[in-house]
């Protein structure tokens, strides 16, 4: 889980676009970010295989 400040500053608008930081909206985490979702991989696979995100199903082959 990241720091209240370190999410904090990733919210406010940067000076330049190219320094966004996009954070998983439920940890705060910042790597493995997936844009589709607003999620980290972790919370991703925690919510998928839980069933919270309509559409998305456990696939094996």
């Amino acid at each position: 889980m990241a720091k209240k400040s370190v999410i904090a500053r990733a919210l406010k608008k940067p000076k330049f676009e190219s320094r966004i930081v996009r954070r998983c909206f439920k940890c705060g985490r910042k790597r493995g970010y997936i844009r589709d979702f607003n999620l980290c991989r972790i919370c991703f696979r925690e919510m998928a295989s839980i069933g919270l995100i309509p559409g998305v199903k456990k696939s094996s082959w």
